[in-house]
């Protein structure tokens, strides 16, 4: 009997270990957004999304790329719309260039536009050609 409650104290404990030390989840914040876009060409307009208005992000983070052409990479800008102007423009950040794959949400060099307002309508453009798969998280 004092066998069976160890064995099932020692089984508690380490169960209890286990859920403590269990590694989280380090992509993106929970309050973020990502959403799939087609790019545009060069200084051009893609799929057209508006910046979330739920979301603590502030910026437009490029988290992953899938360039269309035989390269496996591109430049990469982010572009916002500007009502006032009725004008597309391109941020500060110019084109990042970037190979296929997922881009750290923590990295700035992925960061295409900071502090972006709530509902902004927001693309992207590639720097070679338009017609690429990027992810925005936003």
């Amino acid at each position: 009997m004092k066998r069976a409650i160890a064995s099932g104290a020692f089984a508690l404990v380490t169960a209890a270990t286990c859920l403590v030390l269990a590694p989280t989840a380090s992509a993106a914040p929970d309050a973020c957004v990502t959403s799939t876009l087609t790019t545009g060409s060069n200084e051009g307009v893609g799929t057209q999304v508006r910046k979330s208005s739920t979301s603590t992000c502030g910026d437009l983070n490029l988290t992953y790329t899938d360039d269309k052409t035989q390269y496996g990479y591109d430049g990469y800008a982010g572009r916002l719309y500007h009502s006032s102007s009725s004008r597309w423009i391109t941020c500060d950040a110019g084109y990042v260039w970037a190979y296929d794959g997922s881009h750290s949400v923590n990295d700035s060099k992925f960061w295409l536009c900071t502090d972006v307002s709530d509902n902004t309508l927001f693309t992207v453009a590639s720097a070679a050609n338009g017609g690429d798969t990027v992810r925005i998280t936003h």
